[in-house]
């Protein structure tokens, strides 16, 4: 567990964080040469972090192998470069398989790591603080995200509880906030007595909201991240009007696709393909089929975007 030691942790996980999706052939297998050029071209676009497997790299519907052959792949590229921080998730409901994959993770040279709560059959939330307290435990000291998304798992959790895991696990060191609306709680994890900083994620919808209430990131998909470090680098500067006129250029977009996980996954995925990432935007069944207006709204976005996103602007 020493990779964390050697790299600025802290200072790199802020900013633009993409979450990266997985890319499979037409017949559903896996394409492993496409997730090496998402990592590469995500990585080139200059973001200091990263994130897998999340919910943009359905990681539920990945095998245990596949998995564990993608984070080899991603920690491969990560590793030798002191300007990026590879934060690997840990979404296993298990607290005993939770640990594990966490101490794996470690092992591999993971720079901090992403823990989803449990959340099937709702356990109570003193049993999700006794799982993350369980984990934070055995990776510490390595630098742990928890990422809060209770629309997508009904999982409660609230700002006292948050600070006191963190007064308690020094390592819990970010807050993934995913609720809806997410600016009250970045402001109150912010507040606190050891503040808590938080990064939106949720495709940042609110980004400009949560940015003005203290989040110190944002963790998107990845198929136009030049779009989020444009917003970034604008707001960094301080022209604040300038960011905001490029997130609501996206709105339009963002708040239509964001209307499903699986729909955002699939046009993310549709538009890595037209940027020639890889071959095929196949999603794993169950997902989200596109239909012709589906496809029409990203060929507008495609238009739009191409002079941000290298690729579409040949």
């Amino acid at each position: 567990m020493a990779a964390h030691l050697t790299k600025p942790v802290d200072t790199l996980v802020r900013g633009v964080s993409p979450v990266l999706e997985v890319p499979f052939h037409s017949d559903g297998a896996l394409d492993p040469d496409g997730f090496t050029t998402v990592v590469d071209r995500v990585l080139a676009t200059g973001v200091g972090s990263l994130m897998f497997p999340g919910f943009a790299s359905e990681f539920h519907k990945l095998e245990p192998d596949e998995r564990e052959l993608l984070t080899g792949l991603l920690l491969q590229r990560t590793r030798p470069r002191p300007d990026v921080a590879a934060i690997v998730s840990v979404p296993d409901h298990a607290t005993r398989s939770a640990v594990r994959q966490a101490l794996r993770a470690a092992e591999l040279g993971a720079d901090a790591l992403n823990l989803l709560p449990p959340h099937f059959l709702a356990p109570s939330r003193d049993a999700v603080s006794a799982h993350l307290r369980e984990v934070l435990a055995a990776v510490d000291p390595l630098p742990v995200v928890v990422q809060y998304a209770p629309a997508q798992t009904g999982t409660a959790l609230d700002a006292p509880t948050l600070h006191r895991l963190a007064a308690d696990h020094p390592n819990l060191r970010w807050v993934k906030v995913e609720s809806a609306p997410p600016g009250r709680l970045i402001a109150a994890l912010a507040a606190g007595p050891r503040p808590l900083p938080s990064l939106v994620g949720y495709a940042g919808l609110q980004l400009p909201d949560a940015l003005r209430r203290g989040a110190v990131g944002v963790q998107p998909g990845c198929s136009f991240t030049e779009l989020y470090t444009g917003i970034w680098e604008l707001w960094e500067r301080g022209d604040e009007a300038g960011a905001v006129a490029l997130h609501t250029r996206m709105l339009p977009y963002l708040s239509y696709w964001m209307q499903n996980v699986e729909l955002i996954i699939a046009v993310e995925k549709e538009i890595s393909v037209r940027r020639g990432w890889f071959a095929s935007a196949h999603c794993r069944a169950p997902g989200y089929r596109l239909d012709g207006e589906e496809l029409g709204m990203i060929d507008r976005f495609c238009a739009e975007f191409a002079p941000l996103l290298p690729e579409l602007a040949r």
